[in-house]
């Protein structure tokens, strides 16, 4: 099932495959569903299924742009996805991780296998530094990526409004 083999700590519990058009509509669910009740995104509306699927499956030939879905003993646990820093030629070098997870599957090793794979995919693919930007409030995330090596490299205080409340973001990176 894996495009890249199963997870980095050998947990065969844990596999991944490249996004697929049918996975949309499963992917777009648990996303909208962090729209609606969480911080995690900046989104205020859910998303519709095209709108996921151009997210997720670009193929911009000069920008890359590579999206996963992973499971849990075959259960569709989340997905992740890398994309451009910026579209613009000096930062080909860089790109943006996310990730999202169920909430039921988080603390099982899923997120940091997820991201080690795409750590390697990234490099395979020429990037230099992975980066994370991330809503202050979201210590989990911000635990897995300082857990995986990244270095916090930039706050911003206060940049997004949600639920009525001004939003810190911080960004991390690390150089692959």
């Amino acid at each position: 099932m894996s495009d890249y083999g199963n997870d980095v700590n050998n947990r065969s519990f844990i596999t991944y495959r490249r996004v697929e058009k049918d996975d949309i509509p499963q992917i777009k669910a648990l996303y909208n569903e962090y729209v609606q009740t969480s911080t995690a995104t900046f989104h205020y509306e859910p998303r519709t299924e095209i709108e996921m699927a151009v997210m997720l499956l670009s193929e911009d030939a000069e920008y890359l742009t590579e999206s996963w879905i992973v499971f849990y003993k075959n259960e569709m646990a989340g997905y992740a996805y890398f994309t451009p820093y910026k579209k613009r030629e000096a930062y080909k070098c860089s790109a943006e991780a996310t990730l999202y997870l169920k909430p039921e599957m988080t603390g099982k090793g899923i997120g940091k296998t997820l991201l080690a794979m795409m750590e390697k995919r990234a490099k395979e693919a020429g990037i230099h530094t992975l980066m994370a930007v991330i809503c202050g409030e979201n210590t989990a995330s911000i635990a897995l990526f300082e857990k995986s090596g990244y270095e916090k490299c930039a706050h911003l205080k206060e940049v997004g409004r949600k639920f009525d409340r001004l939003l810190d973001v911080v960004m991390y990176q690390k150089m692959l």
